[in-house]
């Protein structure tokens, strides 16, 4: 006879792992903190797009596939642990390309 379960194993807090919910190092909108970056992204945000994705790790041709900035910058936040949400990737991400594409720059300046 099997017995269904009925409440989810609970860990000793000494042990479970917690991760820390941080922010991004930079505002979406200081982008001349770095100046190089800043002019690729308002310049050629493209080029900017293929070398995040490449030092991120995936794919140079991910920006250029529906939805891969989106899944980059939240790969990113989850990679990081930082806080927001996909709405917020998208906002940022639709109104403000070349700030988020920036701000996605820097934050991989700092973390690397």
């Amino acid at each position: 006879m099997s017995y269904p379960v009925t409440s989810q194993p609970q860990c000793a807090t000494s042990s479970c792992y917690q991760t820390q919910l941080s922010d991004w190092h930079t505002g979406l909108t200081d982008c001349c903190n770095d100046m190089p970056v800043c002019l690729c992204g308002t310049f050629a945000p493209l080029c900017l797009a293929c070398r995040i994705s490449d030092d991120f790790g995936e794919c140079c041709c991910a920006p250029y596939l529906p939805g891969g900035l989106h899944s980059l910058r939240t790969g990113m936040r989850e990679r990081y642990h930082i806080q927001g949400s996909i709405g917020h990737d998208w906002a940022a991400l639709t109104f403000c390309l070349p700030c988020a594409l920036c701000q996605m720059a820097r934050e991989l300046k700092i973390r690397e």
